[in-house]
């Protein structure tokens, strides 16, 4: 069976761990491995085709056509 190591692990995340761990009756790598599989059953494949009609949605809520231009000032704007 594979094995991986953590390096820098913060001491927070460990006694969070430790704390699930203990409150879910599990070893701690039983926790860390339960806590992958939960945050990885949950990944989903893109959907383009909504992810655009969400777009095309958002865009129509303004009042004069928004440019790409215009995107990328506001992130910038956000940004500081």
């Amino acid at each position: 069976m594979p094995t991986i190591t953590l390096k820098n692990l913060p001491r927070e995340l460990h006694r969070t761990l430790k704390i699930r761990a203990k409150a879910n009756q599990r070893s701690l790598n039983g926790e860390v491995i339960a806590t992958l599989r939960e945050a990885t059953a949950t990944t989903r494949p893109l959907d383009s085709v909504a992810l655009e009609e969400s777009v095309g949605r958002a865009r129509a809520l303004f009042r004069r056509p928004v440019t790409a231009r215009q995107i990328n000032l506001w992130k910038r704007a956000g940004r500081l």
